[in-house]
């Protein structure tokens, strides 16, 4: 459990707008994952987040970008055509801090390898920003490939941590143990599912129980816990539409909280 860490890691925000940089390579789950934390932090955290894709290589990344962040509720910068990376991580900075939000997620391009282009590319936009946090997302299920990936980055861009993508599969724990020994960066977030609610804060003892195959009892209780929450809410609120809201509700109402 030592190796891989003794804490849950927190995001280091700090005064707003806080910029996140969000790597790795094409296929590991970035632009969803970006999606994922900013659904994360406005639901959860209560912060007003914008996303801004940089990757002008892949026109559909940039949609997609978009698409979630509609399905997300979470606001996106608008696509100019024509505009480089560093163009558009300027242009993303000034919005950020005229529209007052908290967060600035920027979605930086990825490549099927590691290239000097992106290297140098993902670098300049680094040193423009000065990002609070440069997070590396990485396929948990590409095995040593993905630690030699998240040695490459680190040596970079010193990456602050790690968000595991497909870490609700077997190979989960054999990853995080690797990619923080090789980098010293802390897992933060483990991404188990395609929904944009399917990101996990990552617990190292949670983790350590997995690999240990005792599984994760207390992440399926909070789980559990939020779904009746929801149902209860969703219940009480027909209740109250339907003028059937008695003294017995506002009971279960108060012992809930």
């Amino acid at each position: 459990m030592e190796t891989l860490g003794s804490d849950s890691a927190t995001l280091n925000l700090g005064s707003p707008p806080a910029p996140i940089l969000m790597v790795g390579l094409q296929g590991s789950g970035k632009t969803t994952s970006s999606a994922k934390l900013a659904s994360m932090l406005t639901t959860r955290e209560k912060k007003k987040v914008l996303m801004a894709s940089l990757d002008v290589s892949r026109p559909a990344a940039m949609e997609q970008l978009r698409v979630l962040g509609e399905q997300a509720g979470v606001a996106t910068l608008p696509i100019v055509a024509g505009q480089d990376p560093i163009a558009i991580a300027k242009r993303a900075m000034a919005s950020a801090k005229v529209g007052g939000y908290d967060v600035l997620i920027l979605d930086t391009a990825g490549r099927q390898h590691i290239d000097e282009q992106l290297m140098a590319e993902v670098a300049q936009v680094k040193a423009l920003v000065n990002p609070h946090e440069t997070l590396l997302v990485a396929d948990s299920l590409t095995g040593q490939d993905a630690v030699n990936i998240a040695k490459s980055f680190n040596e970079r861009v010193k990456i602050s941590g790690i968000i595991l993508t497909r870490a609700d599969g077997d190979a989960r724990g054999g990853a995080a143990l690797s990619m923080r020994s090789v980098t010293g960066a802390p897992i933060k977030f483990l991404g188990v599912g395609e929904k944009l609610d399917a990101l996990e804060a990552f617990h190292p003892d949670r983790v350590a129980r997995r690999i240990l195959d005792m599984g994760d009892v207390v992440s399926l209780v909070e789980k559990a816990a939020e779904t009746f929450d929801k149902e209860q809410a969703e219940k009480v609120a027909r209740k109250m539409k339907k003028g059937e809201f008695d003294m017995n509700d506002l009971a279960q109402q108060l012992r809930v909280r």
